[in-house]
């Protein structure tokens, strides 16, 4: 039997990690991250039971990073694309310096979508593949200010454009044999962000997400949020929302409010 080729980042630990023991009893493995010991660790490991397994050493927050691993995927081999590397770097705005802004955006943002471009050609002349982005729940959390949540303005803004890139790129791929998932987790039990998840009541496994988003993968989901059980009742009412706002902001007059705004 032949396997799939699979290519996963932010290997070395956590998510990441999890994806690659889930996938590899069926698939080989490309796995990607900046430590280059626990990536070989990991790899003797899943070689042991059977993988085939690459290590590509790359730091997806550099251009010279995200160029290494599209040019491995420009190869038009891999089949399952796992974007799973990024970090929280949670702080007030005005407190992150402007390089680490844009080392932020690029890993959260820019590496998801520069992997995907790459990726994508190989899947679509093979007509088979998938793209999964991990995200968080945090995207949805703009206008939200529960207890205790995080100084977050750069996070949500990558995580949020994760999450309608990916739902536009799944319509855009409809008509294909090729699938995108963003995978929303809440709170990760991992040393992710400090090891800020562990001993957290509602934190869940990384084993649990990893294996939520292939099951959601089978089901055909653009969305998947591992810990909500409607989640179709979710997903209508952000639709609706958005059809709310598409249908009704679109008129060639501003609103009545700004024009009496502007006549007082």
């Amino acid at each position: 039997m032949s396997r799939t080729l699979a290519l996963v980042t932010g290997a070395s630990s956590g998510i990441g990690a999890a994806y690659a023991r889930l996938l590899a009893p069926d698939h080989d493995l490309i796995l990607v991250a900046r430590r280059a010991d626990r990536l070989n660790d990991l790899a003797s490991r899943l070689r042991a039971a059977g993988a085939g397994v690459e290590v590509l050493v790359a730091d997806l927050s550099s251009h010279d990073g995200i160029a290494a691993v599209t040019g491995r995927l420009a190869a038009g081999d891999v089949r399952l694309l796992i974007n799973n590397a990024g970090v929280g770097g949670y702080a007030p705005l005005t407190d992150v310096a402007p390089d680490e802004v844009d080392r932020l955006l690029t890993l959260n943002s820019v590496a998801p979508i520069q992997l995907a471009r790459a990726a994508l050609p190989g899947m679509l002349a093979a007509d088979e593949g998938a793209v999964v982005t991990v995200a968080s729940l945090l995207a949805f959390s703009g206008g939200w200010d529960g207890p205790h949540m995080p100084r977050r303005t750069l996070y949500v803004a990558a995580k949020a454009s994760t999450v309608a890139f990916t739902r536009t790129l799944a319509g855009e791929l409809a008509d294909t044999a090729v699938r995108a998932q963003v995978v929303c987790p809440g709170i990760v039990a991992t040393e992710w962000n400090g090891g800020s998840g562990h001993g957290v009541p509602s934190a869940m496994s990384p084993e649990a997400v990893a294996s939520a988003s292939l099951a959601s993968l089978r089901l055909g989901e653009t969305v998947c949020i591992p810990g909500l059980e409607d989640q179709d009742a979710g997903l209508k009412a952000l639709l609706d929302a958005e059809s709310t706002l598409m249908n009704g902001g679109a008129r060639p007059s501003p609103a009545t409010r700004y024009q009496q705004s502007a006549q007082s």
